[in-house]
């Protein structure tokens, strides 16, 4: 047996014979129970960073523990391919999206094999390859033929530097996009989009059976979808027929509305704008078009706003109050209209203080007085006051009384609304799944017939600058005959969002190869849902939320039968690493530049103090995994990365914890390659103590690791019991016993979800001649774990004089029988008057003796 461990030697030979033996191609249907395991597929950047490293060893021990317990197992990986990153790359590098794409995807495959994952690559799918977004455009036209994908002109966000259109979900919190960060402006466009919002409800209810998935996402997408119960009310424009719908939650605020106020871009601002306020609106809404959301709407942003010169008449009150507009109304939510009552909402009272509005309060605390000034909003429930026929009704039951007045009454109903939009799919660049759609001057939209597809996506194309999609200039490719007239027409130079891709991928994973249709509904019932996905906290509401809309319209077409894609989901922490950053010249120092004895900044002497942050190239602190894999091997990788930290904590990256992983598999393998199992002697039937200790031992780490891996994947818990057993087996005196052969073969059993390298390798030096992982998972033995003796502490007057062995279970009788009679105990009490004996079972005695 060869006595040292050289990684790089065996991790190449086990890859090439997994490959030969084909164990991790996918099983077909049978009798065993089904497993599928996912992890978020990469975008192929070229090279693999250290949190696709996590992600998807992860996802690895996870699949190759669930074979060896018997399951089939669908463990595929694939390329969400389209995209800005590679069209940008041929601006800046002039090379053509689809070859540096496929070029990437060729390195990333590779960096990935090395990893030694069990990935089924007969399934392997590109998001950018026709035989994949044939389909992607056919499931667009049942969304189409189902109403669910449909054209309008809207106020959309517009990346200045990335020259598209962004989904309100793609705009962060600052209002900066998600992928360039610039700040994103309003502009007026036609566009696609999916009509996500008739599933608002069921994506909010179906939330509940996700038991599997982390609260928080589950939070973050209700707060999303936004749900809130109120009523629709109308207000009459003075000298209009026209109405300002407005939503409200507080329709029992109605009779203190001192004002309207509609969003700058809202429809009817024109019409309600008087001669002598037009100016001043103008002037307004050019100032606005420039702020971000973030600007309009935060809590700590200042309120502004001008009136318009219309007015609204109150329908409960009969009052004409203001229109005015301001920034911090939205015209995409709700109705782009809002009541002012600024006695009752924090908000509209700052905004009526600043712009002196009137203030009229109708809900006052049980008891309180009507006539206090406010210097502060009143949001609390109450009675209602100054509210005409519904004084004194309480306000919490005043909700209701109101909305059934405005619906005898004709001045609003009764309204379910959501945060939730509808999501805009067109993008205004070039690599991307074409929108298969036609326009036709005589017979308008016509949708490609599915015949026709996939409508290809030219890749001889030429970029000039970042601005525009090259599509629109190729004639060649835009004109085409009408399906419906055979009259020239043009096609859609849009292209979809590229989550729609992503939406859909793990469908096609279960019947990729399938060119008829994009999965069969036998194979795709058959593996669906999917048992364990894992990915990015950061995906929360794009994909996650997507990919559940997109299951729901596929359930409601009869191509599956699951309500939701992903039973549990695991999303894995950041891989950190240390980093220096000089806060006086505000920039980043490589960390090989530093001295960590003495941190300082090699240009100005400046002293550092080193802090964990995300690895990024910008901060000069990432670690390539292929230098990782070429010192220390994929099994060190995977080890290290699954013992740092639980897998859904950030990482910290530590050289020195990475030489500790390689450091440990050299013991088992000195402790392997150290064994002569061929000297164990025949099982007798009974154990010594050594082997009985050794066996205890060895069914703890069964119980403890099968139990982290069934559980919330405690990796880290799971190895710190490999390194015990390990010691137990260092340690042990049996070593000819036929449970020291035991512990040996079970402790590779135990390690090689998480090593599947040196397991295999060494699992042969043993004699084996079948891989490792078609070796079943050890199975606990229950008896194993029970203790016949324990260790008993004897101790005088709280003083510990020795220990003794008993039996386990012994009744506190029988444990001071077997104190007093035990020579520690003897040679103290022998003649002594024994005041008090105190029996903590299992633990010790102690005896108090009269001095």
């Amino acid at each position: 047996m060869e006595t040292r461990y050289s990684a790089a030697e065996i991790e190449s030979k086990w890859q090439q014979q997994w490959l030969e033996l084909g164990l991790d191609q996918t099983p077909a249907k049978s009798d065993k129970p089904k497993f599928y395991a996912l992890s978020m597929f990469p975008y192929p950047s070229g090279k693999l960073h250290m949190g696709h490293v996590r992600n998807y060893v992860i996802t690895d021990v996870i699949a190759r523990y669930k074979r060896m317990k018997g399951f089939r197992v669908l463990h595929p990986m694939g390329w969400d391919a389209f995209g800005l990153p590679a069209e940008n790359a041929a601006i800046d590098r002039g090379i053509p999206p689809a070859k540096w794409t496929y070029q990437n995807i060729e390195q990333m495959r590779d960096q990935l094999k090395q990893l030694g994952l069990s990935i089924d690559w007969d399934r392997e799918v590109a998001t950018c390859s026709p035989d994949y977004y044939k389909w992607t455009q056919w499931l667009f036209l049942q969304f189409y033929k189902s109403g669910l994908a449909y054209q309008k002109e809207a106020a959309v966000n517009w990346d200045p530097i990335d020259q598209t259109v962004l989904a309100n979900e793609q705009v962060d919190a600052e209002g900066k996009s998600w992928r360039s960060g610039a700040i994103v402006e309003k502009k007026l466009l036609r566009q696609w989009f999916l009509k996500i919002t008739d599933y608002a409800e069921e994506l909010l209810q179906d939330l509940d059976q996700l038991g599997g998935w982390p609260e928080r996402v589950k939070t973050m997408q209700q707060n999303w979808i936004g749900k809130s119960s109120g009523a629709l009310l109308e207000f009459s424009i003075v000298g209009s027929d026209e109405k300002v719908a407005v939503f409200t939650t507080r329709p029992d605020t109605v009779y203190g509305v001192t004002y309207v106020v509609l969003a700058p871009e809202h429809p009817l601002v024109a019409q309600v704008t008087t001669a002598e306020q037009q100016s001043t609106v103008d002037a307004f809404i050019e100032e606005v078009s420039n702020e971000s959301e973030e600007e309009r709407t935060g809590d700590d942003k200042p309120k502004k706003g001008v009136p318009t010169g219309g007015k609204v008449v109150n329908p409960f009150t009969g009052e004409e109050v203001p229109i005015l507009i301001a920034n911090y109304v939205l015209c995409e939510y709700g109705t782009g209209a809002v009541m002012g009552v600024p006695a009752h909402d924090t908000r509209d009272f700052k905004f009526a203080k600043e712009n002196n509005l009137p203030i009229k309060t109708v809900i006052i605390p049980e008891g309180g007085d009507r006539q206090t000034e406010l210097e502060e909003a009143y949001t609390e429930p109450g009675v209602m006051v100054n509210s005409g026929e519904f004084d004194g009704t309480v306000s919490t039951e005043g909700k209701q009384a109101i909305i059934k007045f405005a619906e005898e009454k004709g001045y609003g109903k009764e309204r379910i609304q959501y945060r939730l939009r509808d999501w805009l799919i067109s993008r205004q660049r070039y690599w991307g799944c074409p929108i298969p759609m036609i326009y036709c001057d005589d017979c308008g939209v016509v949708p490609v017939p599915e015949a026709d597809l996939p409508v290809i996506l030219p890749e001889d194309v030429e970029f000039s600058s970042r601005g525009g999609s090259p599509l629109a200039q190729m004639e060649d490719w835009k004109t085409v005959d009408c399906p419906c007239c055979n009259k020239p027409a043009r096609r859609e130079t849009d292209t979809m969002d590229t989550f729609i891709d992503s939406s859909w991928y793990f469908l096609r994973y279960t019947d990729a190869s399938n060119a008829e249709h994009p999965f069969d509904l036998d194979k795709v019932n058959d593996w669906m849902s999917v048992d364990q996905y894992v990915g990015g906290i950061e995906h929360a509401i794009l994909h996650l939320l997507y990919s559940r809309f997109f299951t729901k319209v596929v359930r409601d077409n009869k191509l599956v039968a699951v309500d939701e894609p992903f039973k549990r989901l695991l999303t894995q922490g950041m891989v950190q690493a240390l980093t220096y950053k000089n806060t006086k010249t505000n920039k980043y120092i490589p960390v090989d530049q530093i001295n960590p004895e003495d941190p300082k900044d090699p240009e100005t002497g400046d002293v550092l103090k080193g802090f964990y942050e995300k690895m990024s190239k910008s901060k000069y602190n990432g670690v390539d995994p292929q230098v990782v894999l070429s010192k220390y091997g994929a099994d060190t990788a995977r080890m290290f990365i699954l013992f740092k930290a639980p897998p859904e904590k950030d990482l910290e990256w530590d050289d020195a914890d990475v030489e500790g992983q390689f450091r440990f598999l050299n013991r088992i393998w000195a402790l392997v390659s150290g064994a002569d199992l061929s000297i164990t002697k025949e099982a007798s039937g009974d154990y010594s103590k050594e082997e009985k200790d050794l066996r205890r031992a060895i069914h703890i780490a069964i119980k403890e690791i099968q139990e982290d891996l069934e559980g919330d994947y405690q990796f880290n818990t799971a190895i710190a019991e490999l390194m015990k057993l390990s010691n137990a087996l260092k340690d042990a005196k049996c070593t000819n016993s036929p449970v020291y052969a035991e512990g040996i073969k079970t402790m590779l059993l135990l390690l090689a979800p998480f090593a599947p390298h040196i397991a295999d390798e060494l699992w042969q030096n043993l004699g084996h001649s079948e891989s490792i992982h078609t070796v079943n998972f050890p199975v606990l033995d229950e008896s194993a774990l029970t203790v016949d003796e324990i260790t008993l502490v004897i101790q005088i007057m709280g003083k510990t004089r020795g220990t003794i062995q008993v039996p386990a279970g012994a009744s506190k009788a029988e444990l001071e029988k077997f104190a007093k009679e035990s020579e520690a105990a003897q040679r103290y009490i022998e003649g002594k008057e024994i005041r008090k004996v105190i029996v903590v079972p299992n633990k010790l005695v102690n005896f108090v003796i009269a001095k």
